[in-house]
């Protein structure tokens, strides 16, 4: 190979530095110049006017420096543009007219879509998943996934010190659009009574029916975890009219959220003092934990081999513990299990 690139793309995850640093030490010791691609797959359509803007060749020195930064030294972006197929043709005569033989991308489930579409179009391609919500069927585990929980883990347990100390519950509302892998681990994790997830349909007054019966054993801070995706799989709930009725302002169409959640459930349960807390994007932007890095460490430099070997249009993954591959196309058709008798499990205690 030429050249190898690389790219991180949609939202970051802790773990992406130290996998284009592997990316990076491996094509080193293969004789094979990397380029970083700038704000994913943006800069492979050369919207800057100065390609130094777009890509950068990728030194040992220079990433060496970054492996244990939190966020992506690439910069990452959506780009929406690229699932028509003339902006992915742009794309391979970039690549082509840049002498880029390979392409590595580090991504979830879109850009995996691209890379499969660059493939289809001749350009080998190597997936190495990072989405800290761990929503990719094929593998055990992303990049950041690890690191997401253990910063959720630990504020929820500060969380619940205070709640224990005021006898008031909380709601933590973590990461997790369309997976709830993140708020059950971390509810698990710290004895939490009640989690809510998108992929289990809910109502408002079931949930609130959960935290009285934890407040009728006389459990005034009990925890509600819930994913940010939570709210799609709530059924209808009138939070304008309830609110308002009972003295609360609110605006007409307003959305269900984790402030106004906690509103409901203190208006619901006695009066209960219920208070919210967002985590947020500390998620994304924490230091990988060693489990992220060692598996970066690993995938990055497997992703180097397979090109070098003429093996494409592949995707890594952990399963059992074990760093392995397979291809893009099956990997994206895996249907994604949820862990669902846990789930009961935490809500029935």
């Amino acid at each position: 190979m030429r050249k190898i690139g690389v790219l991180t793309s949609g939202g970051d995850s802790p773990g992406m530095n130290a996998a284009v640093m592997s990316v990076a030490r491996s094509a080193a010791m293969y004789g094979i110049p990397l380029i970083g691609i700038k704000r994913g797959y943006n800069g492979l359509l050369r919207k800057s006017a100065n390609l130094k803007d777009d890509m950068q060749e990728l030194t040992l020195e220079l990433v060496l420096d970054i492996a244990d930064d939190p966020g992506t030294y690439l910069r990452t972006a959506r780009c929406l543009e690229f699932k028509e197929k003339k902006y992915q043709e742009k794309a391979v005569k970039t690549l082509k007219s840049m002498q880029i033989d390979g392409l590595v991308v580090i991504g979830g489930d879109g850009s995996f879509r691209g890379a499969q579409a660059l493939c289809d179009l001749g350009v080998p391609c190597i997936g190495i998943p990072g989405t800290i919500d761990n929503d990719l069927p094929y593998t055990e585990m992303s990049l950041g996934y690890d690191t997401a929980v253990n910063v959720c883990v630990e504020a929820i347990r500060k969380i619940r010190a205070t709640s224990r100390s005021h006898d008031r519950p909380a709601v933590v509302e973590v990461m997790g659009r369309h997976c709830g892998d993140i708020a059950l681990t971390a509810a698990v994790s710290t004895g939490s009574e009640i989690v809510v997830v998108p992929e289990v349909p809910w109502t408002v007054e079931g949930v609130a029916m959960q935290l009285q019966r934890q407040l009728n054993q006389g459990n005034y801070r009990a925890t509600i975890v819930v994913a940010e995706g939570c709210w799609e799989s709530m059924a209808p709930f009138d939070l304008y009219n309830f609110l308002t009725s009972r003295g609360k302002p609110c605006y007409p169409e307003e959305p269900m959220s984790a402030v106004r959640f906690a509103s409901v459930m203190k208006r619901m349960c006695g009066m209960v003092e219920a208070r919210a807390n967002v985590i947020g994007y500390v998620q994304r932007g924490a230091e990988p934990t060693a489990r992220d890095s060692a598996f970066a460490f690993e995938a990055g430099n497997l992703a180097v081999r397979l090109l070098r070997d003429g093996i494409s249009n592949q995707v890594i993954g952990m399963q059992k513990g074990k760093v392995f591959y397979m291809p893009i196309e099956k990997a994206l058709k895996k249907e994604r299990y949820f862990n669902r008798p846990l789930f009961d499990l935490v809500n029935s205690l």
